[in-house]
């Protein structure tokens, strides 16, 4: 059976196995179309039309400006591979930036590629694909997908750790990762743009893409005004000792473990700690102030064959990450009393904001699974830092 399989675990000759490719215009994407077309798949590619920036110029580095879309079609048209562009603004609108927009005005920091990963990639896309008859969506994402042996696929972290996009694919269900293929899980960076140089590609130095898509002006807060206008309504600046140190703009202006720019002054150096969205104060305090021990998470998605309980009774060590750029850190599940997901930090964290995502892997290096994650809903600080500020855990 397993001599049946192509490279793509799929028991088909690759002529006879249709693959959408998501291309987004970028280099990754692009060199994707390329493999795939190279080693005779029936490759077809889609580009989706997330929003519209109008007439405002993207920021170098900036993603899924309009001339994405037209660097995809000449890449495919280079290729010799059919190439559609899907309008699929109303989704996106509904499905990312709204919430985006929610999550802020409510005090978190939330991860918008998380949730257009959710939602219209792998889930309004995969359907696309489905319709198409493909047998699987293909992306640019440095990610594994390897077979189980009793069927059904596992995510893992790639061979380059320094374009890890793992953190960003967590909310991924199982019979998504099951249709999933990530072509360039083997691949550096520079073999990625190697590729495309091979092929004559006009993206091979393109740029990555760094910032929010939508955002192209880069300040987010802007728009999150624009959408919401109560974002920017003043409130107090308060040290977590309780001293009112000044007055703010809109909580929409910070985020957790902030330095510069909060608009006082003061004797030491001073650090957003908490943003107090119903009261719209801005909680400041020493960088002590920001170590944070556990996490309680929401809206968990769980991948692993092993259930969260059974690393909870065994007290079974995993490692999570909490931002994109750092490494996994060991932690533990704990059983909490009302049902709900406690993680508890070896090594306090400084700077965790809620609405960022906490992600589950087996081990911390080259080719560890992804054993799901969730979104991190509140935190709390070490007991030492507390009686040490005389604070409780969770102010």
């Amino acid at each position: 059976m397993n001599a049946t399989l192509n490279s793509l675990d799929i028991a088909k000759a690759p002529e006879d196995t249709r693959v959408v490719v998501a291309m987004s215009g970028g280099v990754d994407s692009s060199v994707t179309a390329a493999i795939l077309k190279e080693e005779g798949y029936d490759v077809v590619g889609i580009t989706l039309q997330l929003y519209d920036s109008g007439d405002t110029p993207a920021r170098a580095g900036a993603c899924c400006a309009g001339q994405d879309i037209r660097d995809a079609r000449r890449v495919a048209d280079h290729l010799g591979m059919p190439h559609y562009v899907l309008d699929y603004e109303e989704n996106f609108r509904e499905s990312v930036i709204d919430p985006f927009a929610d999550a802020y005005l409510a005090g978190e920091t939330p991860i918008p590629c998380v949730s257009c990963n959710q939602t219209v990639k792998f889930r309004d896309l995969l359907k696309t694909a489905m319709d198409l008859g493909a047998d699987a969506l293909a992306t640019g994402h440095y990610i594994e997908s390897r077979a189980r042996p009793g069927g059904g696929r596992s995510l893992h972290r790639p061979h380059d750790l320094d374009r890890d996009q793992s953190y960003f694919l967590y909310g991924t269900t199982q019979s998504q990762v099951d249709f999933l293929r990530f072509p360039l899980a083997g691949l550096t960076k520079d073999e990625t743009r190697a590729i495309a140089a091979r092929h004559g590609l006009a993206i091979a130095a393109k740029p990555d893409s760094q910032d929010i898509c939508f955002v192209p002006s880069g300040r987010y807060s802007d728009l999150i005004r624009k959408l919401r206008p109560e974002a920017g309504e003043p409130g107090d600046i308060v040290h977590v000792d309780g001293r009112t140190l000044g007055r703010h703009e809109g909580i929409v202006n910070f985020t957790v473990g902030q330095r510069r720019g909060i608009g006082v002054a003061a004797g030491e150096p001073l650090y957003v700690v908490k943003l107090d969205a119903p009261n719209r104060r801005v909680l400041v305090g020493p960088r002590s102030a920001l170590a944070t021990e556990r996490l309680k998470l929401r809206q968990v998605n769980w991948l692993a064959h092993d259930t969260p309980q059974t690393y909870a009774g065994e007290e079974r060590d995993v490692y999570v990450k909490l931002r994109s750029t750092r490494p996994p850190t060991l932690a533990r599940i704990v059983a909490d009393a009302d049902g709900g997901w406690l993680v508890e930090l070896v090594d306090p964290e400084h700077g965790v904001a809620p609405g960022q995502a906490c992600v589950f892997y087996s081990h911390d290096g080259i080719g560890a699974e992804v054993l799901g994650g969730g979104v991190i809903d509140g935190t709390f600080r070490p007991a030492s830092v507390s009686r040490e500020l005389g604070l409780t855990a969770a102010e």
